[in-house]
Parts: structure tokens; C-alpha cells; sequence
């Protein structure tokens, strides 16, 4: 979708709709205001006989409404003015949408200084709404047969508002613009079978990322070359895999190349089994979604090249299958990782962080400023804190807050659990330095603790995105996050 601005007189706004914002009870907004009295107060005798009574999400299409330029008026419900916050704002949008959709309008007139959302500028609201619209019309229907074009829905929305809050809206416009381009690709591959999407296909699509970019340049490892590396741990999953594993590196170089990168770590199995632990079989063509990690650090270099930042990042991708076969890692054997420490495996559904260690040993040679890893990893993320936030843990105060404050900002939320020393005894291997699973307490904080032992030299973050990569049932597919809450978080430290 295209979006632009206008600064002109509501009245006279030429547009296919109008879209005018009504709070509880029936109390129009300023531009309505200016629009009733241009229509001789035809949007007054609409909400004085009940027609619009300005209920949160609730909405009228006014056709040829006299005395404007507007083809159509849309008169939308905010609710009550004191209700209105970052929930409320995104069902506002989601009504909009909705009925922008039913109608046919090509283009729209949108008036976000008109909501008032205490403690949310002018450039939030246009940037959440240029978010929010644009996700709403994703679609993944490529791998469909028959498919019809239709010529029906909104192609533009213009926002309308003074000329001296341009050069904000512009830049929080081209934000949001790259932050959805962002997110489309990590749903892309998200959404994608596994039997397309493989190690070797994701390696492909973050080459197409980089194509033509000079800032972005992309290094792929195969399994010889982890294997010189000494990375047993990752090869350890990919044994079973007639797909061989990947170790992508996309790097953008947006500053000196002194200045330390922000180095970021995702999980890609691009389908997990669970090997030689098998999983049940319900539900498990969901887990294509196990490469949501690695997708959002290609959606996010995505989106940081886009916006052409002044500032290193670094994305590290592990990249494999998960699959049970005669070579397939067993429960009970022992692998040596790239930092030298020794694994026991004793189960090879506990794959992800297999992957992600020796990923992580690998970050250090960009001598990062910090590294924040991103996985699909436990379901126990779920049972702890639903499919609302993402759990985040990690090593250093600083980054946990930055991350943290990130999410608040752009409505893409994480909580912290805590990653205390106790919970390290989980661990504990008779036959190797470490086992890979540390019982049923406390899953997320013990694969975070596997972790935490090989991140000791820089500061380090874990978002465990098991509830938040994907949703199921009528609306099943990828979700994009946390492309949004990486990309802000990057946002902010360029600021």
C-alpha cells in the first residue's frame, strides 16, 4: 500500500473516503467538525438520531455527502476519549480497515492528529497506522492455483495534517514503510513449506535481500566449513538431514568500520521432527515455523538496509533440519561444541540451542557491542506467558531494558524472566559438561542458562519467541515478529 500526506482543509480534501472519527457519546472530531459544517450539520442529524454513536470500532459509510470534495465519508468510533490506548488505537485501525475494504475506496483521507492518545505523538500514530494497515493486507496465497485478481481495495491512504509536522511524518512513514517490508519477508519464509523453504533456500532469499545493496554483503558456510570450525553441535542436528546446514552471515556496514555491530542470532530449523524424540504428530506440520528466528533477522537487516541506518549490524543464521534417520544424533551421545564444551544430548528435540551455541561462539569474532539471539525454543515460553509477549533473558541490564523499552514503543512486547544461578543445576551431566535439557521446571530459563554458558564475553540477550512467531488455528501463519521490536531497538541506538 502507498501513503503519502496532505495538508488541506478537510472540506475541500478530494478523495474516494473521508475517514472522520466520532468519540463517545457522538462527539465529532475537529475535522468532522469542519466537514459538518460544509455538509450544513448533515454528520450532526447522523449521530443526534443514533445512526453513529461513536462506540470503539463502530463505523458508517456516508456516500456523496454534500458540501465537500470526498466522494465518501467514513464515520468511525474511537469510544470514549479517556479509554483510548495502544489496544484500543490498534482495533480503531483494525475497524478502518475493515470497512475501507467493504466499500471499494482506492483512496482514503486519514486524520491522525484527530485521536488523542496520551503519551503517543503525531509520528507514532502515523507510524503504528502505517504498521498496522500494511500488515492487515498481507496475504500469502503464492502456492495457490486459480488465484483471481481483483481490482477491489485501498491502494493509497493519505494522512492529513499540518504542514510543520511534515518532516516527522514523512520519516515515521518511511520507517514503517521498511519495517513492513521487513516483516513480509520473515512471513514469507515463515509461512513457506519446508520442502521449499530449506537451509539452502533462506541462503538464497537473504543473498536477494543484499542483491544491489553496496552496505550489505552475505558469506554462507557449508557443512565442510563448520566442520573445520569444530562446530559439533550444530552439525550434530543436520546429521539426520538430507538438507545440508547453512551458517548464513548477512553483514551491513552503515558506519566506520571500527564501530562495533549489533550482532544478531536466529534460529532457522527449518523443520523440526524432533529427531530420534520424535514428536507427537498433532499439529506438528507447524513446526515449518521453527525457523521464525533466522526470518526475522533476514526481515530485520531487511528493513535496517531499506532505511540505509548509520550504524554495523551483523545477522548470524544457523540454518538445518531436524530429522530422525539412521545418522541422526541418538539421546545419550555426546558432542563437542565450537567453544570446546562438551553437550550431552539427552534429547534431540532440545535442538534449537545446538544450533545457537556454536552460532554464538561464532558471533564473538565480530567483536560485537552485543548480541541478541532470537528462537523458537521452548514451549514451556508459552505455558509461562501465553502468545502475548516474548520472553527475553540475558546477561546485561542495559540491554534487557533497551529491548525491553523497544517493544513498549512499538507494540511488539517482551517480559523478562529471571536467569539465576540456581537454575544452572538443572544442567548437570554425569559423562559431559553439560546436558542439553535440564528436566520439566522451568524450561525457558534452562535452555536460556544452556545458552548463557556460551555468551560470557559479551553482553547478550535471548528472546524466546515460541508464542509470538506464529499463530494457529483459522488465522495460522507467521507473524513477522519481533522484526519490529529488533528494528526499533536498532532505531534507537542510531538515535
Amino acid at each position: 500500500m502507498e501513503f503519502g500526506l496532505k495538508h488541506n482543509a478537510p472540506e475541500n480534501a478530494r478523495s474516494a473516503c473521508q475517514i472522520i472519527t466520532v468519540s463517545q457519546a457522538r462527539k465529532l472530531s475537529r475535522s468532522g467538525q469542519r466537514v459538518d459544517k460544509a455538509s450544513k450539520g448533515f454528520l450532526t442529524s447522523i449521530t443526534r438520531r443514533g445512526d453513529m454513536e461513536g462506540k470503539l470500532g463502530q463505523t458508517l459509510l456516508l456516500p456523496d455527502v454534500s458540501g465537500i470534495s470526498a466522494q465518501r465519508v467514513l464515520l468511525v468510533g474511537c469510544g470514549k476519549e479517556s479509554d483510548m490506548n495502544e489496544r484500543n488505537f490498534t482495533r480503531l485501525i483494525s475497524s478502518i480497515v475493515s470497512a475501507l475494504s467493504a466499500c471499494g475506496a482506492r483512496d482514503a483521507e486519514f486524520y491522525p492528529g484527530d485521536i488523542g492518545l496520551k503519551g503517543r505523538d503525531l509520528a507514532w500514530k502515523i507510524r503504528q497506522a502505517t504498521l498496522l494497515m500494511n500488515n492487515s493486507e498481507y496475504q500469502f496465497d503464492q502456492l495457490k492455483s486459480g488465484k483471481t485478481s481483483t481490482s477491489k481495495g485501498l491502494r493509497r491512504l493519505n494522512h492529513n495534517l499540518p504542514r510543520s509536522d511534515a518532516s516527522k511524518a514523512k520519516q515515521a512513514i518511511s520507517e514503517a514503510q521498511a519495517i513492513s517490508a521487513g516483516m513480509s519477508i520473515a512471513r514469507d519464509l515463515g509461512n513457506l513449506p519446508a520442502n521449499i523453504c530449506t537451509p539452502t533456500y533462506i541462503a538464497r532469499q537473504a543473498r536477494l535481500v543484499a542483491k544491489g545493496e553496496k552496505r550489505l554483503r552475505v558469506n554462507v558456510l557449508d557443512e565442510a566449513a563448520m566442520k573445520r570450525l569444530k562446530m559439533g553441535s550444530l552439525l550434530s542436528v543436520s546429521a539426520g538431514s538430507r538438507q545440508p546446514a547453512k551458517l548464513i552471515c548477512m553483514e551491513y556496514r552503515g558506519a566506520a568500520a571500527k564501530q562495533q555491530p549489533i550482532a544478531l542470532v536466529g534460529k532457522g530449523v527449518t523443520f523440526d521432527t524432533g529427531g530420534i524424540s520424535l514428536k507427537p504428530g498433532a499439529a506438528m506440520d507447524e513446526m515449518k515455523f521453527d525457523m521464525c528466528g533466522a526470518a526475522s533477522v533476514v526481515g530485520t537487516l531487511k528493513a535496517v538496509t531499506q532505511m540505509q541506518l548509520p550504524i554495523n549490524v551483523v545477522g548470524i543464521i544457523p540454518a538445518t533440519e531436524n530429522m530422525p534417520d539412521g545418522l541422526a544424533t541418538k539421546p545419550g551421545d555426546i558432542v563437542t561444541s565450537m567453544s570446546g564444551q562438551t553437550i550431552e544430548i539427552l534429547n534431540t528435540d532440545a535442538e534449537g540451542r545446538l544450533i545457537l551455541c556454536d552460532a554464538l561462539t561464532y558471533a564473538a569474532k565480530f567483536k560485537p557491542r552485543c548480541v541478541i539471539d532470537i528462537a523458537t525454543l521452548t514451549g514451556a515460553a508459552i505455558i509461562a506467558l501465553g502468545k502475548v509477549p516474548s520472553a527475553v533473558l540475558g546477561n546485561n541490564r542495559s540491554l534487557i531494558d533497551g529491548l525491553i523499552k523497544s517493544g513498549q514503543q512499538i507494540e511488539d512486547k517482551i517480559w523478562e524472566l529471571p536467569l539465576w544461578d540456581e537454575y544452572q543445576d538443572q544442567l548437570k551431566s554425569n559423562f559431559a559438561d553439560m546436558a542439553n535439557i535440564g528436566g520439566r521446571d522451568a524450561g525457558t530459563i534452562t535452555a536460556a542458562c544452556f545458552l548463557s554458558r556460551f555468551t560470557r564475553d559479551y553482553k547478550w540477550a535471548h528472546l524466546d519467541i515460541a508464542g509470538t512467531a506464529w499463530k494457529s488455528g483459522e488465522d495460522k501463519g507467521a507473524t513477522g515478529r519481533p522484526v519490529p521490536l529488533l528494528t526499533q531497538y536498532i532505531l534507537n541506538q542510531v538515535k
